[in-house]
């Protein structure tokens, strides 16, 4: 089922056509789709090695192409700078056989998503992410600050959208109770914390582990200069109350920054929570887990 209006539809067999035209040497590597929970692009691995990325929604081609040349020099600033692996760009698809838009490949990092992992109660997989949020923070900005009109600036910036969420999700969730919660947290101030590089969408489905352990960050398209406290989500999208003491700890994250890090991650959930009800279940239920960890640590 289609998650957007007038979403993008590609099957194996284009996208072999595709390889074919534009990349002879790869004719012969076998596609196949990859199962994914996300939301921008259709995922497929080509042989072993490759994995090919293709936007679901419609655009200017121009912009579309655009963008995916902008996340590929995100990711490769990462590269090497990162204590796990991050995507690395190998190529980029032009519009062809029956697809309109750009697309992108990437080599293909192995690992399980966090979720699927069930990592959520580890000490271990908590400081690992916070490692790796404490190396991209540590990245020079350059003097570039948070510019866009997503998550990242101002909380309250997102007033209108958060009260139109929660009129949405009525039946779903309490909603009364996170009006109030929001409430609260809308106006936490900054307290002088300066803007640092952030993921900006540090979901389960982006963070890849073996063994227990975090191996891989992906989907950094996001990546941007922004509060730090927009990578505080995994606290409450993914992990347990003692890990996620511990990822507060290895953050040494003081309330104000914590408070910021519950709106950012009540933003996100609640855009989330009716919107893929139905066509991303898996989705959906991260948004409800999320925010009824926010609920929980409220009530503590």
């Amino acid at each position: 089922m289609a998650m957007h209006p007038n979403q993008l539809e590609i099957e194996p067999e284009t996208v072999q056509d595709l390889v074919a035209d534009q990349f002879p040497h790869w004719r012969g590597l076998a596609v196949r789709p990859v199962t994914s929970h996300g939301t921008v692009n259709k995922v497929f691995r080509l042989g072993e090695r490759l994995v090919l990325r293709f936007p679901l929604e419609p655009g200017p081609p121009d912009e579309k192409r655009a963008w995916l040349v902008a996340e590929a020099d995100l990711a490769r600033s990462l590269l090497g700078r990162m204590p796990v692996a991050t995507p690395v760009p190998v190529a980029l698809g032009e519009p062809g056989r029956g697809y309109p838009l750009a697309w992108a490949v990437y080599g293909w990092l192995p690992g399980t998503d966090a979720a699927t992992a069930s990592v959520g109660h580890s000490h271990q997989f908590a400081c690992d992410v916070a490692a790796f949020v404490q190396a991209l923070r540590r990245q020079d900005t350059g003097g570039r600050t948070f510019d866009g009109p997503g998550r990242g600036g101002s909380l309250s910036s997102h007033d209108e959208y958060v009260a139109s969420c929660l009129g949405r999700s009525r039946g779903l969730i309490d909603v009364e109770a996170l009006a109030r919660l929001w409430g609260r947290l809308r106006e936490t101030p900054r307290a002088g914390a300066k803007d640092v590089w952030t993921h900006g969408d540090l979901m389960p489905g982006n963070l890849l582990a073996e063994d227990g352990r975090l191996v891989a960050v992906i989907d950094v398209g996001g990546l941007a200069p922004a509060d730090p406290a927009l990578d505080l989500m995994p606290a409450w999208n993914l992990m347990e109350a003692g890990p996620r003491r511990a990822f507060r700890e290895a953050l040494a994250v003081d309330e104000t920054e914590w408070a910021r890090g519950q709106g950012w991650a009540l933003v996100q959930a609640i855009g989330c929570l009716y919107y893929y009800r139905v066509t991303n279940p898996v989705m959906s239920a991260t948004a409800h887990r999320t925010l009824e960890a926010l609920l929980d640590e409220l009530e503590q």
